[in-house]
């Protein structure tokens, strides 16, 4: 338990770290500015994802198909990561996945409604980098969005990128 507040506290940190050195440079960020802490952030979970798809995958048998890769993301990688299992797994059957999660952990510290809608995309920004990064460890190229519509449930669509 210590360690998932921990863990919330520390992602909590991170981001407003990140947004605070931005502006500390300019004053008021612009679009442009949150456009570039949103890829530091995506970027730092991108490493973290591709360290921790190494540590649970290590004694894994290889995954067949996408299906299954998706299938094992949404199972074991999201209840290491986020304590609890994705909700809901979509897809289009073309490399097109919605990941839905009802009470998303790294939101549920905000608030539960419209209050804070507009801060939300700047805490999902490291955790789609997490499931990008672990994706592609395990082989595919992806990108990885998030839309909330009301706290603390988001969804991430997750788009393989075909070669």
């Amino acid at each position: 338990m210590a360690d998932e507040a921990l863990f919330d506290f520390l992602h909590m940190e991170i981001v407003s770290h990140v947004y605070k050195e931005q502006q500390s440079s300019k004053g008021e960020l612009d679009n442009k500015d949150r456009a570039a802490c949103v890829s530091v952030l995506e970027s730092m979970g991108f490493r973290v994802g591709q360290g921790l798809i190494e540590r649970l995958t290590r004694d894994s048998p290889s995954f067949k198909d996408e299906l299954d890769v998706m299938k094992f993301i949404c199972k074991d990688f999201w209840t290491k990561v986020f304590r609890r299992q994705i909700d809901n797994l979509r897809t289009n059957h073309q490399g097109t996945y919605v990941l839905q999660d009802n009470k998303f952990s790294l939101l549920t510290q905000l608030s539960s409604g419209k209050q804070y809608l507009d801060q939300a995309p700047k805490y999902l920004a490291f955790s789609c980098g997490v499931v990008r990064g672990a994706l592609s460890n395990l082989g595919l190229d992806s990108v990885v969005t998030a839309e909330v519509s009301v706290m603390p449930s988001c969804k991430f669509q997750v788009v393989i990128q075909k070669l």
